[in-house]
């Protein structure tokens, strides 16, 4: 068995150590047997997506983000055949407000893939930034992870990633974080993510192993001692305390 994982704009969208999911996922399919490979797309290349296992949309600041709106436009009925066929994706902070219908910055509003039917609007009073912690109906272990984001995401009717024990989430108040649709998971979490929350890298992975070869996949277990006890501190730390931003960085 092999995947290719797709890295999408990594030059312009690397604010938040996604090679640091790459490598995750690299590494635990090698641990297992499982061929792995990444394909790096920078903003002028090709993509095929019907050569892709696994997608990671990245996240990047405002200008990127802008920068990127436009090739985004021409790969999107692409990108969405991918997801209605049941493609892998993780898209981090940027990479999740750009699956949706728009985000509106400072500056104007960035047109999204419109992949997913949300929307993000700007905060108007100051970031959301702390330590994060979710209960996952998909996972067994909380996730945990770091947030930073002016943007206030509306996930409407879908699905979200989790329930937050601690943080902020999506838009401060409505306790949930992130989106599921399909096979695509969109989350603010970074720090990166999969590193912190290997179950949530091997169910990527997992997926992906499913769509590609039409049968049931049951991944070899691997030594997760010491992740698992991270893990667990961190939840330990944070659970039954109320969130309080760190930085209450006014938006300008």
């Amino acid at each position: 068995m092999n995947l290719t994982i797709g890295h999408l704009y990594p030059d312009l969208l690397n604010l938040y150590g996604d090679r640091g999911n790459i490598q995750c996922m690299m590494k635990r399919c090698q641990w297992r047997g499982i061929g792995a490979e990444t394909i790096i797309f920078e903003i002028d290349d090709e993509i095929d997506f019907s050569k892709l296992d696994i997608v990671l949309l990245g996240g990047g600041s405002d200008r990127e983000q802008m920068l990127v709106c436009d090739r985004l436009k021409s790969i999107r009925k692409d990108f969405k055949e991918y997801v209605e066929n049941n493609g892998v994706v993780i898209a981090v902070c940027g990479g999740f407000q750009l699956l949706g219908n728009y985000y509106a910055t400072a500056d104007g509003v960035i047109e999204g893939l419109g992949i997913v039917d949300l929307e993000t609007d700007r905060g108007t009073d100051y970031r959301l930034i702390d330590n994060i912690v979710l209960k996952s109906d998909l996972f067994s272990m909380p996730v945990v992870g770091f947030e930073n984001h002016g943007g206030r995401t509306n996930i409407k009717n879908n699905k979200p990633f989790g329930k937050v024990i601690y943080g902020s989430g999506n838009d401060g108040k409505s306790g949930y974080e992130g989106v599921i649709y399909k096979n695509v998971i969109g989350t603010y979490l970074h720090g990166p993510l999969l590193p912190k929350n290997p179950q949530v890298c091997d169910y990527l992975i997992q997926k992906a192993l499913e769509r590609k070869y039409g049968q049931t996949i049951e991944l070899a277990p691997l030594d997760d001692k010491e992740e698992k006890e991270a893990n667990d501190y961190i939840y330990n730390r944070f659970k039954g305390k109320v969130s309080k931003p760190q930085n209450q960085e006014q938006l300008v």
